[in-house]
């Protein structure tokens, strides 16, 4: 019997078929398919993933309106010897529900002010002060063998001490949130608060407030 040339095709075709394993496959537990295209999103508006947290357009936002309000105070930015000022997260508190890495925050205001503060303030790197007396000591001899220096002093004229803060930033993150039972609907309501201390007196010379609300069914887990 002559077996046509269409059915032999036909019948590798689907053994073909049969030899290739589905996208999930129920022996593995693992779904092969392929996954959407990576796809770039501007920082300054809400993206595709979006819940009721504290998302990248709530920084942007609040950080470019903390740096414009703090240029525009005298005692900062205005001071006939720019101030040294303080600017991380060792006193910026996270007292809410949302969960977030801190440095984001002060990371970005600190960088954008001082671009912006064009020598108006001067920044003491005090979350590297571990660095700068590591390299202090080598410089001054004090981890070398019979107090010698393990390098040398470099380019910049060697200072008794390092620099003193002037102004520090502190502050808090707190929420409050809301959740319907009945739809899942829920809401949370963000309120951050920055401060500069004297660091000598401790008067607060400068305070900002930023807050905002956001509603959905909320099914996002921040991480």
């Amino acid at each position: 019997m002559k077996i046509s040339a269409g059915i032999i095709l036909l019948t590798l075709v689907s053994l073909i078929g049969c030899a290739t394993p589905p996208p999930y496959t129920q022996q593995t537990g693992v779904d092969s398919s392929p996954g959407r295209p990576t796809v770039y999103e501007d920082v300054n508006t809400p993206g595709r993933v979006a819940g009721i947290g504290l998302e990248s357009q709530d920084v942007a936002s609040m950080t470019d309106k903390m740096m414009g309000d703090m240029l525009a105070t005298p005692i900062l930015a205005n001071r006939n010897v720019p101030p040294r000022v303080i600017i991380d997260s060792e006193y910026f508190r996270n007292e809410s529900s949302s969960r977030i890495n801190k440095n984001i925050i002060t990371d970005r205001l600190r960088v954008n002010l001082n671009r912006a503060s064009n020598g108006r303030m001067l920044f003491v790197g005090r979350h590297y002060a571990d660095m700068v007396e590591k390299e202090r000591s080598l410089k001054r001899g004090a981890d070398g063998a019979d107090g010698a220096p393990v390098v040398d002093r470099g380019t910049i004229k060697a200072s008794r001490s390092t620099l003193g803060g002037d102004f520090r930033l502190g502050g808090r993150i707190t929420t409050l949130d809301a959740v319907n039972t009945e739809s899942g609907q829920a809401s949370r309501t963000h309120q951050i608060i920055y401060e500069m201390v004297d660091l000598e007196s401790g008067l607060i010379v400068w305070s900002g407030i930023y807050d905002f609300k956001k509603s959905a069914r909320d099914n996002i887990i921040y991480r």
